[in-house]
Order: C-alpha cells, then sequence, then structure tokens
C-alpha cells in the first residue's frame, strides 16, 4: 500500500486542529468565560530615602488576572504545548544544519570567487523579488482603497481595545529600540564577539558570517590539513538531516495542536470581520507574489510550477502553522535540498541568509499597512513622495526583520515614522491592524518561505547546481533484527 504523502498529512492535521477548536468553542462548556490568575501574586523589596536614611518595606504585587473561554484554557494547557515542542525541536537543529550546510558546502566550492559570485546573486535576486512585492502591495493597496469609509464607531472600538493593550506597547517599545540602535548597527551585529553566545542565542547573520569565514580558511589550508574538518560537518550536516527526517514524523500532530490554539485565541470575530478587506488585500497581493515564484520557476529553472508546489508545500504548511521562517528553515533546506535537487553549497548559504534578510511577504504586507492606516488616519498626508519613501523604508525594514512571528508590526513602525506619520497616532495605527495580525502573518510567512525556496533555485540554476532531486526518508539505512 502506497504511503500517504506529508503534505496530505500535515493538512489534515490542520483541518481536524481547525474543526477540533470551533467545536470546543461552539459548545456550552467551551464558551464559557473562566478569570485565570496570570502573574501569582508577589512582594518586592521597596528602597526609601527618610531623614537621610535608607528606609526598606515590602510592597505587594497584585496578581494579574485575565478572561478567556474554556476551550481556549484547555487548548493552552494540554493541546498547545504538543506544538511548541515540535517548534523547539526544529529550533534545536537549525543551528547546527546552518553550521554544517554552510561550511561544508564553501568547502566543497573550491574557489572563493565562486562564494563571491553566488553571495552577489543572492542578494541581488533578494532585493529584486522584494522590490516586486513592495509595489505590488501598493498597487493593490491604492487600487482598492480598504481604508477609507471605515466607520467611526469602528474605529473608536478598535482604539479602545487594543491601543492599550501589552501587545501594542510592546511593538512601540521593540520598535523604538530598532530605532535608537544607529544607522551601521545592523552591520556591526553581523560580526559576532563570541561565536558560542551567537550559536545559543541562534543569531542568523552572525552564525552565517562565522560559517562563512571558517569555510573560507579551509580553502586556504592545505587540503590534507582541512579534510578532517570537512568531514566532521560533512557527517554532522547528514546526522542533522536525518533528525529532520524524524522530526517530521511528528509534524501532523504539532499543527494540529499549532492551529486549534490560533482558532481558539482570536479575540474578536466583529473587528476581524470590519478588517476584512484590509485582510483581503494582503491576502491577495500574497497571491500574487506566489504566482511571481511560479512563472521565475517555470520560465528560468524549467520546472512545472505544480511540481514545485508539491515539493515545496511541507515546509509552506509548517510555516503557516508556525508564523516562522526560522522555525521552518530546516525543513525548507531538506525540502529544498532532497526534493528540489538544490546543491548543498547553494542551499546552506541562500536559504539562512534568506530566513533573515529576505522577507517578501513581511515587505508586502508593510506597504498595504502602512497605506491603509494613512487612508483612515491620515488621508490628506499620501502622495507619490510618501509611497517612494514607503518602498525605500519597506525594502531596508524587510531586511532588518527578525524571522519570527509578528516582527513585521515592529519594522512597520519605523516605515510609518519614516513618512512623518504623527508619532500620537502611532498606536492607534497599530490598534487597527493588531486583531488581524496573527493570521495574516502565517500567510506572510508562507510567502517568505516560498521565495527562500525560489531564490534558491536560480542561483542553484545559473551556477549549474540544480540537478535531479533524491529525496531520502527517515528509515532508509534502518534494518530491524529479524526475530
Amino acid at each position: 500500500m502506497k504511503k500517504m504523502a506529508l503534505h496530505w498529512k500535515i493538512l489534515i492535521g490542520m483541518v481536524l486542529g481547525v474543526l477540533f477548536a470551533f467545536i470546543l468553542l461552539w459548545t456550552s462548556w467551551g464558551s464559557e468565560k473562566v478569570v485565570l490568575k496570570e502573574i501569582p501574586a508577589s512582594y518586592e523589596i521597596v528602597q526609601e530615602v527618610i531623614n537621610g536614611e535608607i528606609v526598606s518595606s515590602f510592597k505587594e504585587i497584585k496578581a494579574k488576572t485575565v478572561e478567556v473561554t474554556r476551550a481556549e484554557h484547555f487548548i493552552s494547557r494540554w493541546v498547545k504545548p504538543f506544538g511548541t515542542i515540535f517548534i523547539n525541536l526544529l529550533k534545536l537543529i537549525a543551528v547546527p544544519l546552518i553550521l554544517a550546510s554552510l561550511i561544508k558546502g564553501i568547502s566543497d566550492l573550491k574557489d572563493i570567487a565562486k562564494i563571491k559570485k553566488m553571495g552577489l546573486r543572492t542578494i541581488g535576486i533578494y532585493v529584486v523579488t522584494t522590490l516586486v512585492a513592495i509595489i505590488i502591495g501598493l498597487g493593490i493597496v491604492n487600487t482598492v482603497k480598504p481604508g477609507e469609509g471605515m466607520p467611526k464607531e469602528t474605529i473608536e472600538k478598535i482604539k479602545e481595545k487594543y491601543v492599550n493593550s501589552d501587545g501594542v506597547k510592546d511593538k512601540m517599545t521593540k520598535a523604538a529600540a530598532q530605532k535608537d540602535a544607529g544607522p551601521l548597527q545592523a552591520l556591526v551585529d553581523i560580526f559576532p564577539q563570541n561565536i558560542f553566545k551567537s550559536l545559543g542565542e541562534a543569531k542568523m547573520l552572525q552564525i552565517i558570517f562565522f560559517a562563512l569565514f571558517l569555510g573560507i580558511c579551509l580553502l586556504l589550508i592545505p587540503a590534507e590539513k582541512a579534510k578532517p574538518m570537512i568531514d566532521i560537518f560533512d557527517s554532522l550536516n547528514e546526522i542533522v538531516m536525518k533528525m529532520v527526517d524524524l522530526i517530521m514524523l511528528f509534524a501532523p500532530y504539532a499543527v494540529f495542536a499549532l492551529l486549534a490554539n490560533v482558532i481558539v485565541a482570536f479575540d474578536d470575530p466583529e473587528i476581524l470581520m470590519k478588517l476584512l478587506s484590509y485582510g483581503l488585500c494582503v491576502v491577495g497581493g500574497l497571491i500574487l507574489m506566489i504566482v511571481f515564484y511560479l512563472i521565475i520557476v517555470s520560465v528560468y529553472t524549467k520546472k512545472s510550477p505544480l511540481w514545485f508546489l508539491k515539493q515545496i508545500s511541507p515546509a509552506q504548511l509548517l510555516a503557516f502553522s508556525t508564523s516562522s521562517s526560522a522555525a521552518t528553515l530546516p525543513v525548507t533546506m531538506e525540502r529544498v535540498e532532497e526534493h528540489i535537487g538544490v546543491d548543498k553549497e547553494v542551499s546552506g548559504f541562500v536559504l539562512p541568509v534568506g530566513a533573515t534578510v529576505n522577507m517578501d511577504g513581511t515587505s508586502l504586507y508593510q506597504a498595504i499597512a502602512a497605506v491603509f492606516i494613512m487612508q483612515v488616519l491620515t488621508p490628506e498626508d499620501i502622495n507619490f513622495q510618501v509611497q517612494l519613501i514607503i518602498v525605500f523604508t519597506a525594502l531596508l525594514a524587510s531586511i532588518g526583520s527578525a524571522a519570527v512571528p509578528s516582527a513585521g508590526m515592529v519594522m512597520l513602525v519605523i516605515v510609518l515614522e519614516s513618512v512623518g506619520f504623527d508619532p500620537a497616532l502611532l498606536p492607534v495605527g497599530l490598534a487597527l491592524i493588531f486583531a488581524i495580525d496573527r493570521p495574516l502573518d502565517m500567510c506572510r510567512t508562507v510567502i517568505n518561505v516560498t521565495g527562500d525556496a525560489t531564490v534558491s533555485m536560480v542561483v542553484a540554476k545559473s551556477l549549474g547546481k540544480l540537478h535531479d532531486p533524491k529525496p531520502k526518508n527517515w528509515d532508509d539505512n534502518y534494518q530491524p533484527e529479524e526475530s
């Protein structure tokens, strides 16, 4: 009997997770509200100066309470942890996979000039695809104009509910820290001062730099001296790729848990419906980006677009479930190398770099979100010059976006500030799109991952490194003892 393909298993897990969450919410038990203590009550020592003397006293910190449905409480405690375990496992192997794959790939190139050629092509293509994404986003939002005519009562309701929420405040704080870091801080952050700290904190660009540096140095020393180290990383790469195969056996159950949690966490269906026009603009733009990728795959690499989607679909489905291109990276690399046929030296460089600096879905979203917010709050400020600034800033912001959930909203603040948006209205602007950000984040992460895979194919084709795929199964070398 033929085994069911992985992408169908994952898709079934996603559908069942959504159905399970809705069924739970529709029951009287699941829809009932309960009050939970989010932070236990505790005490802190407070020191004051009274009459020149330091006096210590205890100050009670009251427990923070939140109200959730029983369905959300049940899923967050008993279902979501399985999804969290899966994501942790993927993150566990991401760093050793990048390190091993990139060092082995660079050392296999045998020529430093090839590294330069591959790097320039990769960055150049990423910039082009990001610009296309931003232009598509601006074209859609200026044509549909989803922000025009939004009722004032809807704006007030959204403002009341979200403008002072912890989520919006967190995004504002992170954006302020990013802006105050300085224009060259992104360049400084590429160079690690302690590689073990960088590995522990999964700082991708620093790991990529170290791997490139080590790989180049392996090319510059005698081959007999380099071989033992190359063999170690070659073996490590094979081991980690096998780990990916084993972890993916758990994927259908993990996406069940992740999607169920997302559904019960949706806060206000009424507000989501009010923002439907804006959401459809983003989704429509993302679909056009998929079409753009498929055209590139068909015209340049001469591969079937449907075949490409089939091979990359497990990574796309995981990207949708996790909202993190970094967590999906090991699966993306496994699919691109084994199922699409991109050589390791290309995928090991292009995909980690892409997961860090190529955010086509995020940049498209930033373009639409920035103009949408201005259409609602400051329509008189929208002009051609403002939109040119959005193109430039969104391009730079997409490079700076972290490969984690909702990082695009942090960079959106910087995009809005670059066009002179009233700082007092920034929290209101973020509140307008906060309710629908999570589902849109899931969709744009799919585009980020698909873009990375597409660019890896293009670079591999241009370097003669695209060959027939050789997929591997988790049990290829497993031989159980016969009783």
